[in-house]
């Protein structure tokens, strides 16, 4: 499979283009993905945990259970680091993630490309949770009855396709390097194959597909401000931005009055109030004498005397 880029008129392999070859989000999702995949294969019934093979205990408690089967919070992290088999990982991994995840990530930046992902993941894990009950139970209960958990990171890479050929819709993309088809129709196909493939007996997680893709156009419309009732969000946040900026503002004002009140004002205000006093004491003693004052009078005329001294 390759690129071909119509925006500047020539071919080019999907492994270049000025991008770096492995961006760095990718880089550790593929290197994390293919270290857990090794572990389960070659460790997987090597090693035991409690008298339990390792693969056993790491898909109950890593992988994606269904509800009332095992199923953890985490799970919804874990399960998408899991790969069921060789061409699982190669496809999500190679077809999937990196020959279309690298441009999206050069766009997005690697921090938000990388909530992105994880959160295309959990949105699919929770289709997969509560529709496929309903709609595909074939795919969370085996032929025998027993819980199935799901695995694989399909769900995250379907939100990369939906991103890719949002982003990219007229780019063309060779199907086995000989059929082209414009980005933004190989994604649509996907869905459509996907939608119609729901409620089959297959073991494929149809449902976290479609929700990994609805995730991921869902996070552009928001990205790009085009969400229903974007302007009531906005107005709300804008809202709560005005009231924290407000208080905050009257707090700041609150502690600067209080120090121009208690460190500067206050101690002059005293001050003059105190030599009003005094001047007053002292115009009664030009008057009638010492003995004419109070003896409030005298204490404040003695506690000036010291403090002058």
């Amino acid at each position: 499979m390759a690129i071909y880029d119509n925006q500047r008129n020539y071919y080019r392999p999907s492994t270049f283009g000025g991008f770096q070859f492995f961006p760095p989000v990718i880089k550790w999702l593929m290197i994390i993905n293919g270290a857990v995949f090794v572990l389960l294969n070659l460790g997987g019934n090597l090693f035991t945990f409690g008298g339990v093979p390792l693969g056993y205990v790491f898909n109950y408690y890593l992988g994606l259970m269904p509800l009332g089967y095992g199923f953890y919070p985490w799970q919804l992290i874990t399960y998408q680091f899991m790969h069921a088999d060789f061409w699982h990982i190669l496809f999500n991994m190679f077809f999937g993630l990196w020959m279309f995840g690298m441009e999206v990530e050069h766009v997005m930046g690697s921090r938000r490309f990388l909530v992105f992902y994880l959160t295309c993941g959990v949105v699919a894990g929770l289709s997969q949770l509560f529709l496929a009950p309903v709609l595909e139970p074939s795919s969370i209960i085996s032929r025998f009855g027993g819980p199935v958990p799901t695995v694989g990171a399909s769900g995250a890479v379907y939100g990369v396709l939906v991103a890719f050929g949002v982003m990219f819709p007229d780019r063309y993309i060779f199907l086995y390097f000989l059929l082209p088809i414009k980005a933004k129709y190989f994604v649509a196909g996907l869905i459509i194959l996907g939608v119609l493939s729901v409620g089959g007996q297959s073991a494929v997680a149809n449902l976290a597909h479609l929700g990994g893709a609805l995730a991921g156009y869902v996070f552009l419309l928001y990205l790009g401000r085009r969400v229903p009732f974007q302007h009531t969000i906005d107005r709300i946040g804008w809202w709560i931005n005005l009231k924290t900026t407000k208080r905050q503002t009257e707090e700041f004002e609150e502690i600067v009055d209080a120090k121009v009140h208690d460190i500067t004002e206050g101690p002059k205000m005293e001050k003059d109030e105190t030599q009003a006093k005094i001047d007053e004491i002292l115009d009664k003693i030009s008057r009638g004498g010492y003995q004419s004052l109070t003896e409030e009078e005298k204490k404040i005329l003695f506690e000036a005397s010291k403090k002058l001294n």
